[in-house]
């Protein structure tokens, strides 16, 4: 016996009103439809769920046996159908999203305000990781998206750019604040660098340009953290060179920035997700916020 809950829901239908036709109206089927459905359960069955007038219907013996089994079984279903829906929902309704300490430090909390202020049925959860972790965390779908400069994506996952900074110089300020200015390479020259460690692949690309007018150093002093790199800027052990994105970090220290240009040298922020994850409306919401927002962050 393979009873389907639409022969179980037809057979309520009938049970309740007493007609076929009136059934078949309120079930949005055809007659014939509901009449099929009738015979198949009365064969897996092997007995007349109903006897047949020219004017009524009703239930047999063995129909009414079985007509308090079936309005159990087709209740409960409809409540854990609910219940899980509304699980979705809530799950839908929480976006969780990994980012690096610095952007999540000091690029989203203002995208934060402004996405809440938007979209206040959606709660927003953080975590802040570094570039491994959360790639892992987006593959193994603890976070929804992922916030980087993701050089290439990993087996599983998909990256969308969502913006673009330049990459700056980063010296010691003499005033308070002054603006971003501009400085070609060469400014460069003579300057005590400092840097990310060199396995990072952001310092990778600027160790390439660095190299291009012949300041390629794979031992020069390392901090592995954009804050800490700042800091020591700000305390003077030298000059370093780091993405745009870094300027709102920047402007709560002593230091003054410059684009540096001969050439201008961009890189692509991305969103990670897990390839083949449905993309939630919250999802879609938030990357347009960011998308909007990102420029104004980066000068």
């Amino acid at each position: 016996m393979n009873l389907t809950t639409r022969q179980m829901r037809a057979f309520l239908q009938v049970a309740r009103i007493g007609n076929f036709t009136r059934a078949a109206e309120q079930a949005h089927i055809t007659q014939a439809g509901l009449s099929i459905l009738i015979r198949e359960m009365e064969k897996q069955l092997g007995c007349r769920l109903f006897d047949r007038t020219t004017r009524m219907v009703s239930l047999t013996p063995a129909g009414r046996r079985l007509l308090p089994v079936v309005e159990r079984l087709v209740t409960d279903l409809d409540d854990v159908a609910a219940e899980l829906g509304a699980e979705g929902d809530a799950a839908r309704q929480t976006l969780r999203i990994a980012a690096t300490p610095l952007v999540s430090s000091h690029l989203l909390p203002w995208v934060f305000a402004s996405f809440r202020a938007a979209h206040p049925q959606v709660a927003l959860r953080l975590f802040d990781a570094d570039l491994r972790d959360v790639e892992a965390m987006v593959a193994a779908g603890e976070a929804d998206l992922g916030l980087g400069f993701f050089f290439k994506a990993a087996a599983g996952l998909d990256r969308t750019p969502v913006g673009r900074f330049e990459l700056m110089r980063v010296t010691q300020a003499t005033a308070d604040g002054e603006p971003v200015g501009t400085a070609p390479w060469s400014a460069l020259r003579g300057a005590t660098l400092i840097g990310l460690p060199p396995g990072n692949p952001i310092q990778k690309v600027i160790e390439r340009q660095l190299g291009e007018i012949g300041l390629a150093d794979a031992q020069r002093p390392a901090f592995n953290f954009f804050g800490t790199l700042i800091s020591m800027v700000e305390a003077g052990f030298g000059t370093a060179v780091m993405p745009t994105f870094a300027l709102a970090a920047c402007r709560r220290h002593r230091v003054k920035t410059d684009v540096l240009l001969k050439p201008r040298v961009g890189m692509d922020f991305f969103r990670l997700t897990k390839r083949g994850t449905h993309e939630t409306e919250a999802m879609r919401a938030f990357s347009e916020t960011l998308a909007k927002a990102l420029p104004a962050l980066s000068r």
